[in-house]
């Protein structure tokens, strides 16, 4: 029997603190070889729509699964979320299907788990303002999970769609897990100026921050642009800032802001100083001085969701959640 799990359950059974600690292993066992994943095969459906598949097969625990997903940013005038994930988790030992579960959920709290662990391994440890760029399902995930690595005073979120931002700063009042006052900042520059720890949660194809608004040993947590043609980033910052990726391998085909600035010649491949589970192993340095700015691209990666659904999955056999269902 295989079991479905639907995105209510799913939200029943995906705890965080837990969450943020399985990111961290599933990172470090990444990029020391004991977790396996190609980089996402995506067709682009249009110029900004795209359906993407992402296996993935894990040692410990061991897990192999796959999620299908698709962004098609025109969904909100349908009523729909722009980002819908679908993840199957398979026996590792038989190929067997033992899990179809909701993904979306997933996608999105695994995204901001990953940002949460790079905040603690690269923000500094007094970091006490966080700025918010967006004001959609990842900003909000981000408000949510980030506090819980860093005693952050204040934050501040900035988007360009002033319609999307109040409604944002609304619900993230009456939002039981967001303990930390917010506000909103009237530019991207307002937002940034002075801050310690930056997410960057758009779907822009062109630049929203600059290098010269940024403080000495500011964090950038970059999670918007996840294709070639996008960029959220000043060239200027990627080319000075030290950056770390959660896939090399994806970055250099994926990440539009290291994509472009490696064709524009401001810098080579050799750039990307690191992968983040690297950092987690102790393989490499995070960051090497107080006042470097440091830069995480997070693509989102396919090891990331299977262990996510693999955690979930553990939980809902333990807990008796889900529906049973058959092929046969």
């Amino acid at each position: 029997m295989t079991l479905l799990l639907n995105e209510s359950d799913v939200r029943a059974l995906l705890k965080m603190p837990e969450l943020i600690e399985t990111m961290e292993r599933t990172l470090a066992q990444f990029s020391t070889g004991r977790a396996r994943q190609p980089v996402r095969t995506a067709i682009e459906v249009n110029e900004r729509d795209f359906f993407g598949i992402m296996p993935a097969q894990l040692e410990s625990p061991a897990a192999l699964g796959a999620k299908l997903v698709t962004v098609f940013h025109g969904n909100e005038q349908r009523g729909l979320p722009s980002h819908l994930a679908v993840i199957v988790l398979l026996d590792p030992a038989t190929g067997r299907l033992e899990a179809v579960m909701d993904g979306r959920y997933i996608t999105a709290m695994r995204t901001a788990a990953a940002s949460a662990v790079a905040v603690r391994w690269l923000a500094h440890a007094n970091a006490a303002i966080l700025a918010i760029l967006g004001s959609g399902v990842q900003a909000r995930s981000h408000l949510e999970l980030l506090p819980l690595v860093r005693n952050f005073g204040e934050a501040r979120v900035w988007s360009p769609n002033a319609g999307h931002l109040a409604q944002f700063l609304d619900s993230a009042g009456s939002t039981a897990g967001i303990s930390i006052p917010v506000r909103a900042a009237v530019s991207a520059e307002a937002a940034v100026r002075g801050v310690d720890v930056i997410v960057l949660a758009t779907s822009s194809g062109t630049p929203v921050i600059h290098s010269d608004w940024l403080k000495p040993g500011a964090l950038v947590i970059s999670v918007g642009a996840c294709r070639p043609n996008m960029r959220e980033m000043d060239p200027a910052l990627v080319a000075t800032g030290r950056l770390i990726v959660d896939s090399k391998a994806a970055a250099l085909i994926e990440s539009g802001d290291v994509v472009h600035g490696i064709r524009e010649g401001l810098f080579r491949e050799d750039h990307i100083v690191a992968e983040l589970g690297q950092v987690l192993a102790k393989q490499i340095a995070g960051r090497t001085s107080t006042g470097q700015r440091v830069i995480f691209k997070s693509l989102g990666i396919a090891v990331e969701d299977v262990a996510a659904a693999e955690f979930v999955y553990a939980c809902a056999l333990r807990e008796g959640k889900g529906k049973e269902f058959s092929f046969s």
